[in-house]
């Protein structure tokens, strides 16, 4: 090396599969530093975001006027100010970046290829390009010429830096490159969620035409209890005391659903961190969830994980043709049943006031088959669980993305379909029949909510949270609080996708 000088570029992710927007610390961050350090033993590694780069574009200075937040800033490094510096001198940049889904974040914009192009024009070293946005390198490559010396679609090792991968390493060899993270964490100026991966693949024997995760493993690959605490162990030690099993397609099918394996990890994040603040799971498939094993997990989940969690299932859609179709191989009556099971074992109320295991779901609009009645048949069994007295902690309604290597991709271009035109009035009426009256129901006005903290400040007013796996947002309207104030709230009022509130005492 030239330099002594390494820098991580996160643009951020967003996947099916994992989260790695602040405050989510994701696990391409995570071996990219893990990389860099053995490969580079000597080399001073830095990690910024591309908010720390769009700060100094914008003239050292947020693009929106206090006490408001700037969504493209608010994620700073403690390395911010020499952001530009740091980009230059350094021998080598592994930037991370790319969605595999359609996502917006209030606090968060993932960076574009533009952006990143414009990041790394003041670098003199080597580039490279880790993540979902590889993909696109590889199947769009005039896009990204010249732009990157090596691109890595899933992961990267120190053994892998100079070449470019288009298969994930071995679990092995990651944690050979494994060591202390307390470089990293320190540089973080927000408190992390860390994202953990279980494995790689899909248990289903079809897989969904749309889904990614069969491109990026063909084979399911578990990691054991022992590597997955391993790492937990390593970020505890740095300082993380909240944690998301949640990079895999499904957490009821760890091990092929061994219940004794999945009590182990849980119990075992728990040892390892006795003091943790959260742990919470993410992505479940109905399939497993509505078996007898997936109700003696959920049961499993709400002992040992924090109140406020949530399993994530995708229906993706109630309609029979479109699951035909895009073999989707769940129903509406398995979905039914899954709902159930999640509800059983953890519609009760933690100290805090939140239920300790709710179930989410996902609707994919735009598939092949849909019609106007895809709409209604979502409408009529969304209805059907809301008439039986369940809860749900979340619903995500999305339209389709054809991912390069899936089956929908495969299809090329297609007639519109119905929900090209329509999406925004269905998801209004998705609102209007089924989110609000559910957090009506999960978040009664009166509800006694502690333990947040102020993340976000716009005309709507001042946003509180606590850390967690889609953890409700509660607005406290006409009020402008210092960010990371914490706090505890009276729930107040209901939006379709968050809550209302003051703080006691005003």
């Amino acid at each position: 090396m030239t330099s002594t000088t390494a820098v991580i570029l996160d643009c951020f992710t967003v996947e099916p599969s994992g989260l790695g927007v602040p405050p989510y610390l994701s696990s391409y961050v995570r071996e990219a530093y893990s990389a860099l350090r053995r490969a580079f033993p000597e080399a001073d590694v830095r990690y910024l975001t591309i908010d720390d780069v769009r700060w100094h574009l914008n003239g050292g200075r947020p693009h929106v006027a206090a006490p408001a937040s700037d969504p493209l800033t608010y994620a700073a490094t403690t390395n911010r100010e020499s952001a530009l510096k740091l980009l230059h001198d350094a021998a080598v940049v592994v930037a991370i970046g790319g969605d595999k889904v359609p996502s917006v974040h209030l606090h968060a914009v993932n960076g574009s290829l533009p952006e990143i192009a414009r990041a790394l024009a003041c670098t003199r070293g080597k580039t490279v390009l880790l993540g979902p946005m590889s993909a696109y390198a590889v199947t769009e490559p005039a896009e990204f010429a010249g732009l990157f010396d090596a691109v890595h679609t899933h992961t990267l090792t120190a053994e892998m830096m100079d070449r470019s991968t288009f298969a994930a390493a071995d679990y092995a060899a990651l944690r050979d490159d494994r060591e202390s993270y307390a470089g990293l964490v320190e540089q973080l100026s927000w408190e992390p969620i860390a994202e953990i991966e279980l494995y790689r693949g899909c248990t289903r024997r079809r897989f969904c035409d749309f889904c990614n995760e069969p491109v990026k493993a063909a084979n399911v690959a578990f990691r054991s209890v022992e590597d997955v605490l391993h790492e937990v162990g390593l970020l505890a030690q740095a300082g993380v005391r909240n944690f998301r099993l949640g990079m895999q397609t499904c957490f009821f099918s760890y091990q092929n659903r061994d219940e004794k394996q999945i009590e182990a990890l849980l119990a075992g994040v728990r040892d390892a961190v006795p003091d943790l603040e959260v742990l919470h799971i993410d992505n479940a498939d109905p399939l497993a969830v509505a078996s007898p094993a997936g109700g003696r997990i959920a049961t499993l989940v709400a002992e040992y994980c924090t109140e406020g969690n949530c399993a994530p299932m995708g229906i993706e859609s109630f309609d029979p043709e479109v699951i035909e179709r895009n073999t989707l191989t769940c129903t509406g009556e398995i979905l039914l049943r899954a709902v159930e099971n999640v509800n059983a074992a953890g519609a009760a109320r933690g100290p805090g006031g939140l239920p300790m295991l709710l179930p989410g779901l996902n609707l994919i609009y735009g598939l092949p088959g849909e019609t106007h009645g895809t709409h209604l048949a979502n409408l009529t069994w969304l209805s059907r669980i809301l008439g039986a007295g369940l809860m749900c902690h979340r619903t995500n309604v999305r339209q389709a993305r054809a991912y390069p290597g899936t089956p929908l991709a495969a299809l090329g271009e297609t007639e519109p379909p119905p929900s090209a035109v329509h999406f925004d009035t269905w998801k209004a009426d998705l609102d209007a029949v089924w989110d609000l009256p559910m957090k009506q129901r999960v978040y009664p006005t009166g509800l006694e909510v502690p333990g947040l903290h102020s993340f976000f400040v716009n005309d709507a007013g001042t946003w509180f949270r606590r850390l967690g796996s889609y953890s409700i947002q509660i607005v406290e309207p006409s009020s402008a609080v210092a960010l990371f104030t914490q706090a505890d709230l009276r729930v107040t009022g209901h939006a379709s996708r968050w809550v209302y509130g003051e703080r006691h005492g005003l």
